[in-house]
């Protein structure tokens, strides 16, 4: 079964993602922030992180730069909204630093859920490097 981690401070959007997710076959955690997120990932690897980028403790950037470098081949998904006055595309550097997919809040669910089915294809038809495996922890994803 694919483990997804949603961490978004927002419980409403916690909740939407987690029970939409659940739904469709996923097995979903969820945390509050960054830090959380991570230590949720060392006590039970997840095979997807789909994270917000503004979140208190520690925010989305640096959650995406730790499990970019613990977890390389691990799917990541950077949610985020866009704030009046902002002058920079934060999605973009977050895209930029290594997240496989970018989504501007508000999305669709059937574009999270159809970005999602790609990024579970594209890893199951990658080789499957042993050493990469022991260190990702659980990083297989195997059919929902």
């Amino acid at each position: 079964m694919t483990r997804i981690l949603v961490a978004d401070d927002d419980k409403d959007v916690r909740t939407a993602l987690r029970d939409a997710l659940a739904s469709e076959g996923y097995e979903v955690e969820t945390a509050p922030d960054g830090e959380r997120a991570m230590q949720m990932h060392e006590n039970a690897p997840v095979n997807i992180l789909i994270t917000d980028l503004f979140m208190p403790e520690q925010d989305g950037l640096e959650t995406l730069q730790y499990f970019r470098a613990r977890n390389p081949s691990m799917p990541i998904v950077v949610i985020s909204g866009w704030k009046h006055g902002q002058k920079t595309d934060h999605l973009a550097v977050a895209q930029h630093a290594g997240a496989n997919v970018i989504l501007r809040k508000p999305f669709e669910l059937g574009e999270l859920l159809a970005r999602l089915e790609t990024l579970i294809s594209e890893m199951n038809a990658a080789p499957k490097d042993p050493a990469a495996s022991s260190l990702a922890g659980n990083d297989r994803l195997g059919s929902r």
